[in-house]
C-alpha cells in the first residue's frame, strides 16, 4: 500500500497512459506541454489533472500490491487497511440476522459501514434496503488498484461519503491471457480456499475488451476446533457458559420428588440418561454443572468462519467511436453463496407462547397417564441438538454501466464530458431451517393417546383425535432412537420444523452527465472545474418467509421491507492554482466544491468541500480540507418491517452483581419504579437462571423497527497534512495527516443496552417506555428499538504513510511501506440532552465494536532477478474490556472499581494485550513465464487475547482477529 507521493504519482500516472496507449486522443501542441493523456482523474475529485497529489489524503493499493498479499478476496484486503475500524457484520458473527447476513463490509474510522461509500470506476457499489454494499460481490481478480480517500467526499460522490470513500477500479485494456490458481487453509487442517481466475483481453486502435472470469470457494471452520471458541468463555473456562436448555430435556417450575426451594419454589428436572422418559421416578433433579450435568455447550454446533462460495464475471469494453467520442461499458454478474449454521434451537415451553406439556399428554411423566400421585402439566425445555439450525443464503449482483464520453477545445483549452446510465440489482434468497412451528409443537404436547388399533400414540384424545397432527416427546434426549423424539424421525422434523424461505431485492438506477475541463489561466496554472448532474432511484425489499412474518415460529419474527426514494443531484468543483514557482509557493492551489441533492423522502441538502494545496519547496507539501457530508436514511431506516433477535452481549444495569446497581444509590432506586425485588434482582440469561458473566444471551427476543420521520445525518470533517519527498533520499516519501469528523443528527442503530443505560444510569425517563419487565422474574420481557435521530459521533486522529525504495546493482532492490492510524479520541452520544456526557469509545471493547488506538503495518520486501520475498507485520493495540467476573475471575480484572462521569457506579475492567501477526511470502519467476508464490498469513500462527465482551463476534475473540497460521500456494501463467 503506499500513499500519494511524487513518485507514486508518476508511477501511476505511466501506468495509466501505457494502458490507454490504443485509445486516439487529441495531439496538442508540440512544445512539451502537457497532453490530454496526461490527465488523469484521483478519487476524491471530478477534474482531471496532471499532477495525481491533491488536497485529499488517498491510499493506494495496486494490482502489484494485491499479488503480494496473502488474502484471497476484496473484503480482507480492504480490512488490512489501517482506517478501516470493526465491521458489525462479519463472518465470525454467526448469529446475524436478515438480509445483510452472509456479506462482507467496509467500516471506516469504526463510524459505521452505512458511512463509508464504496465505489467501483467511480461510480456506487449496489445497495441492500440497509444501505450496505456487499464488497464480496466484486471479484479480486477484475481489479486493477483499489483508492482509499481518506476524508469526507459528499460534496463530490453524495450520500454516504462521511468517514471516507473506497473507489476500486476493474482492469482495462489488458492483452492476451492470464490464469491464477490460489489454495490455501490453515494449518489446522480446515478453512481451505480455492480460487480460480481467468482475465482475458484484446485491444486496438479501434477499441478493446477485457473479461474477468473467477470461481472461489472459501471452506468452513467450526468454533469448536480453536480454543477461544470451543467454550462460551474460552477454553481457559470449559466448565463455563453452559446453558441448562439442552439436547437432554427438562421439566422446570415444577415442585416434584427432592425439591427443596426456599418458599414453596419450584425446581428443574432431567431425565436419567437411557431410562424410561414415561416413569416419573426416572427423573432427577437438574444437574448445571459443566460437562458432566444436563447442560450443552452450543458452540459445539456453530460455525466460527461460515463457508462461502463466489462465481463472477466481469466485462470491460471500450469502443472508439472517432477521434474524439468514445463509448465506454462494464458488465458485472456475482453470485455469492453462503451457508450458517448455529446451535439447535433452545426450546423454552414458558417463553416461546406454546404452553405446557398437557396434563392429559401421554407422554407428561407427571401427567394423568402414568401414575403420578398429584397429576399437573408442566413446563419444559429442549434445545433442538438434532437439528441445528442452518440458514443459506444467495445473493446474485447485476451491474451494468454504458457511457459515451470525449473531448472537445474551445481554442487552446480542453474539455472532458460523459453521459450515462447505471443498473444495479441485488437478488437476494435465504433458506432457512431448523426453526420449529409453535402451533404445530403446543398440538404435539398438548392431550394424546395410545391408539391401540394403529400401535402408535396419537394427538387427542380416543373420543375426540385431531388430524394432521404429530405427537411429540421433547423429554427424550438428542441421540436417543425413539419414535417420539427427533433423533433419526425425518417425517416428525418435517412436520415440527418447516423449511422457512425469504426474499430480497433491490434495483439503483442512475443517469449521469459531467462536463469538466479548464477556464482561464491563473498565475499557478488553468483554472480548472468539473459540473455534473445525476438522478438515482433506489427501490428495495425484502420479504420474510410467511411464517416468520406472522411469528408462527421460533424463527425471528420479522415483516415486510419495501420502499424506495429518488434524488437529483447537481454539483460543481473548482480548482484554482492561484500561486507557482515563487520563493515560499512553488505551488499554491485552492480547491472548493458543492453539491446540492433534493430527495423526494426528507428534501434537500446543500454540501461543501474546501482545500488546499500548498508546497513551500519542492519537496514539502502541505494540505488540509474542510469537509460537509451527510447520509440519507435508507429504505430499511424508513420502511423496514422490524425483525426480532435474541440479543448477545446483554447487560441489565439492575443486576446486582455485575450492574451498576450493585454500587450505586441512584441507579438502584430507578430499578426499584420497576422492579419489587430490586435489592436482590439478577439478570437471567437463556434457561431463566442467573448470569455468571458481566453479558449474556437475552432469555426473550427483543424487537428492532424503522421510522418514517428520520431526517438525514449531517457530517464536518477536516484534514490537514504534510508530505515530505526529499531530495536527498531517493524514491523516499512520507506524510502525516491529522484528521477529525464528527456526525450530527446521528440514525441512531439504537441498542438494548444504551436503552437501558440511558434510563437506568443517565435518568432519561422518555427512554423507559421502551420496553416492560415481567411483573415476576423482573427482567425485561419485551423490549422495541428502532432507528432514530440523536446524538452524534465524533473521531480525531492521525494517519502516516511512509514509502521507500532502494535499488541497488549487487542485491537488488529493497521497498519498506509502513502505514499507522492513531486514533486519539472517538466518542459518541445517543441522546440530545446536553448534560448527558459523551461516551467514549477509544480503546475499549464491547459487544458491538473494538475501540484499537493504533494499527499498524510494516511491508519490507526485497527483490533480485526472478526471486522476491515480502514480509508483514500488523499490529493492533491493546484495549481494554469489561471483565468476566472480578470476584470468580480476579486475575482477569486487572481494573476493578472504575469510576467514570459517563457512567454511573463503578466498573470492574480488564485491559487486554496488543498483538502482532507476522505473513511472509516467497515468490519466483519461472522461465516459462509464470510466477509461483508460496506464503503464510500469522505465519507464527498468533492468537490474539480473549475477549469476553465478544467485540464484532459471538465468541470470546475479536472478530477482526487471525484465527490460525494460514498457508497458501498461488500459481500465475501469463499466456
Amino acid at each position: 500500500m503506499t500513499s500519494r507521493s511524487t513518485v507514486l504519482g508518476q508511477a501511476i500516472r505511466h501506468a495509466l497512459i501505457v494502458g490507454t496507449a490504443t485509445i486516439a486522443l487529441p495531439a496538442l501542441a508540440q512544445d512539451g506541454a502537457p497532453t490530454t493523456l496526461d490527465r488523469i482523474e484521483i478519487t476524491g475529485s471530478r477534474i482531471r489533472q496532471v499532477d495525481v497529489e491533491n488536497a485529499n489524503p488517498v491510499l493506494a493499493i495496486s494490482r502489484k500490491d494485491i499479488e503480494r498479499q496473502g488474502f484471497s478476496s476484496v473484503a480482507d484486503i480492504l480490512q488490512n487497511v489501517t482506517a478501516m475500524g470493526s465491521p458489525a457484520i462479519s463472518r465470525a458473527n454467526v448469529l446475524s440476522a436478515g438480509e445483510n447476513a452472509g456479506g462482507t463490509y467496509i467500516d471506516m474510522r469504526n463510524l459505521g459501514a452505512q458511512r463509508t461509500l464504496v465505489l467501483v470506476n467511480g461510480k456506487r457499489l449496489g445497495i441492500s434496503t440497509s444501505g450496505y454494499q456487499d464488497v464480496s460481490s466484486l471479484p479480486v481478480s477484475a481489479v486493477e488498484r483499489i483508492e482509499v480517500l481518506k476524508d469526507g467526499a459528499s460534496a463530490i460522490y453524495g450520500s454516504d461519503a462521511m468517514a471516507g470513500v473506497v473507489n476500486i477500479i476493474t482492469r482495462h485494456n489488458a492483452t492476451g491471457v492470464t490464469a491464477n490458481v490460489y489454495h490455501g487453509q490453515y494449518s489446522q487442517g480446515d478453512g481451505a480456499r480455492d480460487r480460480f481466475d481467468v482475465v482475458a483481453g484484446w485491444a486496438n486502435d479501434h477499441g478493446s475488451i477485457t473479461l474477468s472470469a473467477e470461481h472461489s470457494e472459501e471452506k468452513a471452520v467450526w468454533a469448536k476446533d480453536r480454543d477461544f471458541s470451543a467454550f462460551g468463555n474460552t477454553a481457559r473456562h470449559p466448565t463455563e457458559a453452559w446453558t441448562t436448555v439442552s439436547q437432554w430435556g427438562q421439566i422446570t417450575g415444577l415442585r416434584g420428588p427432592g425439591c427443596t426451594a426456599p418458599n414453596n419454589g419450584t425446581c428443574s428436572y432431567s431425565l436419567n440418561r437411557g431410562a424410561d422418559p414415561l416413569n416419573p421416578a426416572n427423573y432427577h433433579l437438574t444437574n448445571a454443572s459443566a460437562p458432566d450435568g444436563d447442560v450443552s455447550n452450543t458452540n459445539e454446533q456453530m460455525h466460527l468462519n461460515y463457508p462461502l462460495k463466489r462465481d463472477s464475471v466481469f466485462v470491460d469494453g471500450r469502443l472508439n467511436i472517432t477521434d474524439n467520442v468514445h463509448f465506454s461499458t462494464q458488465l458485472g454478474y456475482n453470485k455469492r453463496e453462503s451457508s450458517r449454521q448455529i446451535a439447535g434451537y433452545p426450546l423454552q415451553s414458558s417463553t416461546a407462547g406454546i404452553g405446557s406439556m398437557s396434563i392429559d399428554s401421554y407422554f407428561n411423566p407427571f401427567g394423568r397417564k402414568n401414575g403420578y400421585a398429584t397429576p399437573t402439566a408442566v413446563a419444559w425445555n429442549h434445545r433442538t441438538w438434532e437439528v441445528p439450525r442452518v440458514s443459506d443464503s444467495e445473493l446474485k449482483t447485476y451491474r451494468a454501466v454504458a457511457a459515451f464520453d470525449g473531448t472537445f477545445n474551445i481554442g487552446e483549452r480542453y474539455f472532458d464530458w460523459e453521459v450515462g446510465y447505471q443498473y444495479n440489482k441485488n437478488e437476494l434468497r435465504q433458506h432457512a431451517t431448523g426453526n420449529l412451528h409453535k402451533e404445530r409443537v403446543k398440538n404435539a404436547v398438548g392431550p394424546s393417546y395410545y391408539n391401540a388399533t394403529t400401535g402408535k400414540v396419537e394427538c387427542g384424545s380416543a373420543t375426540a383425535p385431531i388430524a394432521n397432527c404429530m405427537v411429540w416427546n421433547p423429554l427424550v434426549a438428542a441421540g436417543v432412537v425413539n419414535p417420539y423424539g427427533l433423533t433419526g424421525n425425518q417425517a416428525l422434523i418435517d412436520y415440527l420444523m418447516p423449511a422457512e424461505d425469504s426474499s430480497g431485492k433491490t434495483v439503483g438506477k442512475n443517469f449521469f452527465a459531467t462536463i469538466a475541463g479548464s477556464i482561464v489561466t491563473l498565475p499557478g496554472g488553468d483554472l480548472g472545474f468539473a459540473f455534473g448532474v445525476e438522478h438515482r432511484k433506489e427501490t428495495g425489499e425484502f420479504i420474510p418467509d410467511a411464517l416468520a412474518q406472522t411469528g408462527a415460529t421460533t424463527n425471528l419474527a420479522a415483516g415486510p421491507t419495501g420502499g424506495g426514494y429518488k434524488v437529483k443531484e447537481a454539483y460543481l468543483e473548482l480548482n484554482a492554482p492561484i500561486l507557482a514557482g515563487l520563493p515560499g509557493a512553488q505551488e499554491l492551489t485552492l480547491n472548493a466544491a458543492t453539491r446540492f441533492s433534493d430527495y423526494d423522502t426528507f428534501g434537500n441538502t446543500l454540501n461543501s468541500k474546501f482545500g488546499f494545496k500548498w508546497r513551500p519547496i519542492e519537496q514539502l507539501m502541505v494540505r488540509g480540507t474542510w469537509a460537509e457530508g451527510f447520509r440519507a436514511p435508507t429504505i430499511n431506516d424508513l420502511y423496514g418491517g422490524g425483525s426480532e433477535t435474541f440479543t448477545t452481549g446483554y447487560a441489565d444495569p439492575c443486576d446486582t452483581v455485575y450492574g451498576p446497581s450493585k454500587d450505586s444509590a441512584a441507579v438502584r432506586a430507578r430499578c426499584a419504579r420497576d422492579i419489587a425485588n430490586a435489592d436482590t434482582y439478577r439478570q437471567l440469561k437463556q434457561g431463566n437462571v442467573p448470569i455468571t458473566s458481566s453479558t449474556d444471551q437475552t432469555p426473550v427476543p427483543f424487537t428492532n423497527g424503522s421510522n418514517p420521520l428520520l431526517q438525514p445525518e449531517t457530517s464536518t470533517s477536516k484534514t490537514l497534512g504534510l508530505v515530505w519527498s526529499p531530495n536527498f533520499i531517493q524514491n523516499f516519501n512520507v506524510s502525516l495527516d491529522w484528521w477529525k469528523i464528527r456526525i450530527d443528527n446521528t440514525i441512531v442503530a439504537d441498542s438494548p443496552n444504551q436503552i437501558l443505560i440511558d434510563c437506568y444510569e443517565q435518568g432519561i425517563d422518555s427512554r423507559c417506555t421502551q420496553f416492560t419487565r415481567d411483573p415476576s422474574l423482573g427482567i425485561v420481557n419485551k423490549l422495541t428499538y428502532g432507528n432514530r435521530n440523536a446524538g452524534f459521533l465524533e473521531t480525531e486522529g492521525y494517519d502516516m504513510e511512509l514509502t521507500h525504495r532502494l535499488d541497488t546493482d549487487a542485491l537488488g532492490t529493497f521497498s519498506t511501506q509502513w502505514s499507522t492510524t492513531y486514533v486519539s479520541s472517538n466518542i459518541f452520544r445517543s441522546t440530545n440532552d446536553p448534560t448527558v456526557v459523551p461516551t467514549p469509545v477509544n480503546g475499549i471493547a464491547t459487544n458491538t465494536t473494538n475501540g484499537f488506538r493504533v494499527r499498524s503495518n510494516l511491508t519490507v520486501g526485497w527483490d533480485k532477478g526472478d526471486f522476491g520475498v515480502s514480509w508483514t507485520a500488523r499490529y493492533y493495540s491493546g484495549v481494554k474490556e469489561t471483565c468476566l467476573n472480578a470476584v470468580t475471575h480476579p486475575d482477569e480484572c486487572s481494573d476493578p472499581g472504575v469510576r467514570a462521569p459517563w457512567f454511573s457506579g463503578s466498573r470492574n475492567y480488564n485491559e487486554r494485550g496488543s498483538v502482532t501477526f507476522h505473513d511472509v511470502q516467497f515468490r519466483y519467476n519461472l522461465p516459462w513465464d509464470a510466477t509461483v508464490a508460496v506464503g503464510a498469513n500469522n505465519v507464527f500462527e498468533k492468537y490474539g487475547p480473549n475477549m469476553y465482551t465478544k467485540p464484532n463476534s459471538v465468541f470470546s475473540y475479536y472478530g477482526g482477529y487471525d484465527i490460525g497460521r494460514f498457508v497458501y500456494l498461488k500459481y500465475q501463467q501469463r499466456f
